[in-house]
């Protein structure tokens, strides 16, 4: 078959596809939003964002704006939102923009899970309630919150509830090394010592089922009634206990408790022995002198971490915490 001459080709001898949706040209130019208003998520609940306005004690209802894409919003994020900032019943604004985050707790949904699931953002700190009896204190999943806090580059800190059932001197040895706050309560104590490591900080509380997070909360924040779910009209008034949710501590206090019953667990398949060493600074500089690589469990695995010690840069109980922590990762959590 001969080619075809294309100087002879005319229009006609061209098909042209007829577009879909008129002849308006695409752009990906999105509007700044220059005029959006700053605000805080306090909850999130099936697509829709409770956001407070900054500087009022108005309340809006969001949804996400379609620019946004796919890009996650949690409680805690610096949003930018349109529309309707009356907080009237019934109106619904759009948030448009999420800041930079400072920090960002993460979870996978187990160990083996690629993807993180974003759980709170900007907070500064994560409250580990343990009740000391009934239950009894669950050290793997106590390690796996350490973990979570520290590559999120929160401070965890331990709350060691009903120290009128037992006592909590092994509670406090075992976490000894790897200084961690820790504050002590029972059953009508005086929550000084507690309202004051909480004041104008944003933290998180997380804690098994029947260790007292729930009756500190409402302690804490009196009115919120974590224990029965109902905390806030979110949306068309549902919100149950199983959604985070953050409460502004009452006057004299600043800050936020930021409740997560839903979360009593955390996968770690995003956590490296990396992640984890700006945590022990001590162990840091000797971690460099590893082969590439190295996991840092075992001098048997080669890693040069037991020599640094006993070069006398750092303690024994400091490295068996580290590894400690590093091992957690694997376990079941409980």
């Amino acid at each position: 078959m001969a080619r075809r001459d294309t100087e002879r080709i005319d229009e006609d001898d061209v098909r042209n596809r007829p577009t879909r949706h008129g002849s308006r040209p695409r752009t990906k130019q999105r509007p700044a939003h220059l005029d959006a208003a700053p605000g805080m998520v306090l909850a999130v609940d099936r697509g829709r964002f409770t956001v407070l306005l900054d500087g009022t004690d108005i309340v809006l209802t969001a949804m996400r704006a379609r620019e946004l894409g796919r890009t996650a919003v949690a409680v805690g994020d610096r949003v930018g939102v349109v529309g309707d900032l009356s907080g009237e019943p019934d109106t619904l604004t759009r948030i448009v923009r999420v800041a930079e985050r400072e920090t960002v707790l993460r979870r996978t949904a187990d160990d083996n899970d690629p993807y993180e699931r974003v759980i709170v953002a900007n907070a500064d700190q994560l409250l580990i309630v343990v009740a000391l009896a009934d239950p009894p204190p669950r050290y793997g999943l106590i390690d796996r919150c350490v973990v979570a806090a520290l590559s999120a580059n929160m401070e965890p800190i331990l709350l060691l509830t009903k120290a009128d059932l037992a006592s909590p001197d092994e509670v406090l040895a075992n976490y000894g090394e790897l200084d961690i706050p820790a504050l002590v309560i029972e059953r009508g104590s005086d929550l000084s010592a507690v309202r004051a490591i909480l004041d104008d900080k944003i933290t998180v509380f997380v804690g098994h089922s029947g260790v007292g997070k729930s009756t500190l909360v409402n302690a804490l924040v009196p009115g919120t009634n974590r224990s029965t779910g109902v905390v806030s009209d979110v949306g068309k008034g549902r919100h149950t206990s199983s959604s985070a949710v953050a409460l502004a501590l009452p006057p004299p206090l600043h800050g936020w408790v930021i409740d997560t019953p839903g979360v009593r667990s955390f996968g770690l398949a995003h956590v490296t022995a990396s992640d984890m060493l700006w945590a022990f600074p001590d162990l840091e500089d000797g971690a460099v002198q590893c082969p590439g690589g190295c996991e840092h469990l075992s001098a048997a695995d080669g890693c040069l971490l037991d020599a640094w010690v006993a070069a006398g840069h750092s303690s024994p109980s400091r490295l068996e915490g580290f590894r400690r922590l590093l091992t957690s990762r694997n376990d079941l959590g409980e």
